[in-house]
């Protein structure tokens, strides 16, 4: 597969941004003087490469529009947040990245998103959803061990069944990658359903990467989850942004100021504002954007 040509090598920085007066994860109003966390260790320079371009896309529930003519870049190398209140067209944003949205009685769809140039419209929805993978809200480990949760990505994609010992090292690198492989690597054969919740998550994340997709797009996947494991699957998205676009919707604004390097500020399906984590944080342009970021609605 060809690759289209990335633009140039930019420079990300970790810590300039001051603190904004965020929400905490309930929606309430935090102080102006709460202490953020660092948002992340700085990188040196990061390759960032163009995966997917979204065109006037809008999507409609029957008569009620629910994202309105958006448009705007996915690239590996960075975090995309879309953040706002609910109900504003987020999930359906993200759901119609692998076509999920149009599993919705009643959808319709217009514009056009492309994947590596390729409109997804003529792409096989499943071959698409293993490119662009989704992991949900809640956890939804399948009732099976959880080796086979991950093998059987790897069992679906090939002509024949593979056996147990050739799929080992694809399961064991996928739960590597989710970061999760040192907790589970003793008892594979462990039930899935017994793990804890936010092992649970990063199993899921573990079986999207056994798919080996060029987007991961992740649907609030802290939301049920405990502060520990929060920051787990924070450290992991960070981690694997170099290796895929990933895609978050997040109600957590603290998260998106941790973990983004781009933003997407989302209002009753219109796409108000889009830029950089450092300018939608620190400057941002729009009237609405400020006052959604400062508590004042949502």
């Amino acid at each position: 597969m060809e690759l289209r040509k990335p633009p140039p090598v930019r420079r990300l920085t970790g810590n300039e941004i001051p603190a904004p007066p965020l929400r905490n994860g309930n929606g309430r109003h935090a102080s102006t003087t709460f202490a953020l966390p660092s948002r992340r260790a700085a990188r040196d320079a990061a390759i960032v490469v163009d995966r997917m371009q979204v065109e006037q896309l809008s999507v409609s529930y029957g008569s009620k529009p629910a994202v309105k003519s958006v448009s705007l870049p996915i690239r590996q190398g960075e975090v995309l947040a879309l953040i706002g209140p609910s109900g504003c067209g987020k999930t359906t944003l993200l759901r119609s990245l692998n076509r999920l949205t149009e599993l919705t009685r009643g959808s319709s769809l217009s514009g056009r998103i492309t994947l590596d140039g390729a409109d997804i419209a003529m792409l096989e929805p499943t071959a698409l959803r293993r490119r662009v993978t989704m992991v949900f809200q809640q956890p939804n480990p399948f009732p099976m061990s959880v080796f086979d949760n991950v093998a059987y990505v790897l069992r679906e994609q090939a002509s024949r069944r593979p056996r147990k010992a050739a799929v080992r090292g694809a399961v064991r690198d996928a739960l590597a990658r989710a970061g999760l492989l040192d907790e589970v690597a003793d008892n594979l054969d462990h039930p899935a359903l017994r793990l804890s919740g936010g092992q649970q998550q990063r199993l899921c994340i573990a079986r999207a990467l056994a798919a080996d997709p060029e987007v991961l797009l992740l649907d609030e996947p802290c939301s049920a989850l405990d502060p520990l494991s929060t920051r787990l699957i924070e450290e992991l998205i960070l981690k694997l942004r170099e290796d895929v676009a990933v895609v978050i919707v997040t109600h957590n604004l603290q998260q998106a100021y941790r973990i983004a390097d781009s933003v997407a500020f989302m209002y009753l399906g219109e796409l108000v504002e889009y830029g950089s984590a450092h300018r939608m944080f620190g400057s941002p342009r729009e009237a609405r954007t400020r006052e959604y970021i400062s508590g004042a609605f949502g």
